[in-house]
């Protein structure tokens, strides 16, 4: 793995919520970055659910990334956002980005990957990964050979996997190239998602510090 963790590159364990509700019972758990993927809500709830995500997060050190409601997230003043293909389409990009915001992109074909570059992001992703059971995919899951060929294609642009991804699977993901994995289900559908989160936060600072050690040998 080339990419190396700084700044605002999202961290090896990057775990995705519905709403405010899930972001307050996560976060201070220790998670260092997390994406807020609202559906179906009222822009105003949006907008509140943002802003209020933003303050948990500054409390607690953590990046917050913004799921497709790119415009929202600018007048909550949020700094990352992450878009598909989809409404990357119907997205203003240079608001974006003249609003100091970095940007992540989904990915599923050669295709869209061509798309995403075009826009210089500030990473990618790509999914499924393995299969899903949170939505109906149309893409065949991507396994993890295309994981390493994605990361042949993009370089140094940091990589995320997604979709059907477990703390088991996880190791064999970041080794296959990608330099974070994002996470739902496992822990969404767990019976106990605080303890699946610190499982996979003590997987996730591992990793750090194996990097580290890479890093300084």
């Amino acid at each position: 793995m080339t990419t190396l963790r700084a700044g605002r590159q999202p961290d090896v364990f990057y775990p995705i919520v519905p709403d405010l509700d899930w972001l307050k019972r996560l976060v201070p758990l220790g998670v260092r970055t997390i994406q807020l993927r609202i559906k179906d809500a009222e822009p105003s709830d949006v907008a509140h659910q943002i802003r209020e995500s933003l303050k948990v997060c500054a409390d607690y050190g953590c990046q917050l990334i913004v799921n497709d409601d790119w415009q929202a997230a600018i007048d909550a003043g949020a700094d990352y956002v992450h878009l598909g293909q989809e409404d990357l389409a119907g997205a203003d990009v240079s608001r974006i980005r003249a609003a100091h915001m970095r940007l992540g992109l989904s990915t599923h074909s050669h295709e869209e990957l061509k798309t995403a570059l075009a826009e210089n992001p500030d990473y990618v992703a790509l999914g499924p990964i393995y299969e899903t059971k949170l939505k109906v995919m149309k893409w065949a899951p991507q396994g993890l050979d295309r994981v390493g060929e994605w990361k042949h294609l993009i370089g140094d642009l940091p990589l995320v996997g997604i979709a059907g991804i477990t703390v088991e699977r996880a190791p064999g993901v970041i080794a296959a190239g990608a330099d974070s994995v994002a996470v739902i289900t496992d822990f969404l559908q767990h019976d106990n998602p605080e303890a699946r989160v610190r499982a996979w936060l003590s997987w996730a600072a591992e990793v750090r510090a194996a990097e580290q050690d890479e890093q300084t040998s």
